[in-house]
């Protein structure tokens, strides 16, 4: 009889056991089909989209702000510029260096504060408050240069290199919420390019604008009406998250939260300040923006001299031409980010792998073309112009490199990695130009300026080379911290 009844308990046992996993198979089952249809059904513009185009607009402007004066102190500054005698004009003006240096002292200070508080509080209201007192002193500089002079612009130059200092991290928190790694090299490189775009488009405009019966002053105030209209733009179209957003559609939603393991649009865990700063793929990181952003600044700020000085080729006379390197650079950012994208979703690649090959890419070719344009001799104008665009377009590369490596390595903390880097990577806009003082005595010898462009190149290529040996795109253990303490307990 107890054979029997043990028997019999086996038997019901294994009845129940088997009753409870079919149900939990065809549980499994349903979310699975689930998930499916609901993959199925994701759109292909949605919501996300519509916040990386927010995010371009607001790079895209924010670039041509911080050229328009470049370009439109020349009018400020000579008066036979001017159409208009009414057109008010400074030609007593001594400190036009500084004044456009102004916007440096302002751009460094804020980036790691803007990080951590878009990661803690979401960069929302900070993007739109930031750029709406960046594009009320950019109205404003006509009011300052007349009643205040250059010591006035200075002013209003260095709040809107202050307020600007908090977009990239915003705009990184934002992007850290709302584009999935399958998606994130393209829709990345869409908003990380908008700069050059929006510079080719600052210089013209401002340009067009300054010479024309209107006056410089009105390029100020075109930009400025265009930076408040993006802040209302920005209030009734932009989320920090899927979560805050009340119309995106369930299938868009459970896409990007699925795929990006967090719902919320605030980190409310602590940071892991010492993890940050004692990670190699941070220090990597910053090594290599740094690199590139010192090579970035030389041939932004002295190419133009180099062009005019040494190979007697004025570029000014040619907007076009002037600007031909970074339209390159920008047409070339969009294929190489669906290509990026591409070779990582079929497996070609590792993400490690993608951001390290199109990072060296990013900054060996512009090297190269720097070693070797300071070779030609100033009878070869037309070839030192397919250099300059070399150098300058094929840098479209390192937007799927290092410029994206903040999302891969902590999505969570991805706003204060790149407050850090950026924040400290551009003094090497202030550095660059110093150097190019101090090498340069005579402007028109061609050895001076070979050592520049080997400088350049040989701190571009050893910083890409630190991203080769320590760089990685994997998320890095504290970006979950209590996830991660969790994990080794168990």
């Amino acid at each position: 009889m107890a054979v029997e009844k043990e028997q019999y308990n086996y038997t019901d046992k294994q009845k129940v056991y088997g009753a409870v996993n079919k149900e939990l198979t065809e549980t499994f089952l349903k979310k699975e089909k689930f998930e499916e249809d609901l993959n199925a059904s994701v759109p292909k513009i949605g919501y996300r989209h519509l916040q990386v185009f927010l995010l371009f607009l607001l790079c895209f402007t924010a670039f041509g702000f911080r050229v328009n004066l470049s370009v439109a102190i020349v009018a400020m500054t000579d008066p036979s510029v001017n159409e208009s005698p009414e057109i008010p004009s400074y030609p007593h003006w001594t400190d036009k260096n500084v004044v456009l240096s102004a916007f440096f002292w302002g751009y460094v200070l804020p980036q790691i504060f803007a990080g951590w508080a878009a990661t803690k509080v979401g960069a929302k209201w900070i993007l739109i408050c930031t750029y709406a007192i960046n594009s009320v002193f950019g109205f404003g500089i006509p009011y300052a240069a007349a009643y205040f002079g250059s010591k006035g612009v200075m002013v209003c130059r260095m709040i809107q290199g202050l307020t600007q200092g908090f977009i990239y991290p915003s705009v990184t928190a934002v992007l850290s919420h709302w584009v999935v790694p399958q998606e994130r090299s393209r829709l990345g490189t869409i908003v990380y390019a908008a700069g050059p775009s929006g510079t080719i488009l600052g210089m013209f405009l401002t340009g067009m604008i300054s010479s024309s019966s209107y006056g410089w002053p009105w390029a100020f105030y075109s930009y400025g009406i265009i930076g408040i209209i993006w802040c209302f733009l920005m209030i009734i179209f932009g989320y920090n998250s899927p979560s805050e957003n009340p119309y995106i559609s369930k299938a868009e939603k459970y896409y990007i939260e699925s795929n990006l393991g967090h719902t919320d649009g605030k980190i409310k865990h602590p940071t892991p300040w010492k993890a940050i700063l004692t990670s190699k793929p941070v220090w990597a990181l910053f090594i290599t923006q740094t690199g590139n952003n010192y090579a970035f600044w030389t041939l932004f700020s002295q190419i133009p001299s180099y062009m005019n000085y040494v190979m007697h080729f004025n570029m000014k006379d040619n907007g076009l031409l002037s600007s031909l390197p970074y339209i390159v650079l920008w047409i070339l950012s969009w294929g190489i980010g669906f290509t990026s994208d591409f070779v990582i979703n079929k497996g070609i690649l590792s993400r490690t792998a993608s951001r390290k090959t199109f990072n060296s890419l990013g900054q060996f070719l512009p090297s190269i073309a720097l070693v070797v344009l300071g070779f030609i001799r100033p009878d070869q104008p037309i070839v030192a112009v397919i250099l300059l665009i070399t150098a300058v377009g094929t840098n479209a590369f390192h937007f799927c490199g290092f410029s994206v490596n903040y999302l891969d390595l902590s999505p969570n903390h991805s706003a204060l990695i790149i407050g850090l880097c950026n924040g400290f990577s551009q003094i090497t806009g202030i550095v660059a130009p110093l150097v190019v003082q101090c090498v340069v005595t005579n402007s028109s010898d061609p050895l001076q300026w070979r050592i520049v462009f080997f400088i350049a190149a040989a701190i571009s290529t050893s910083s890409a080379i630190a991203f080769i040996i320590f760089g990685s795109a994997k998320v890095q253990p504290w970006n979950e911290p209590e996830k991660h303490v969790d994990e080794e307990k168990i």
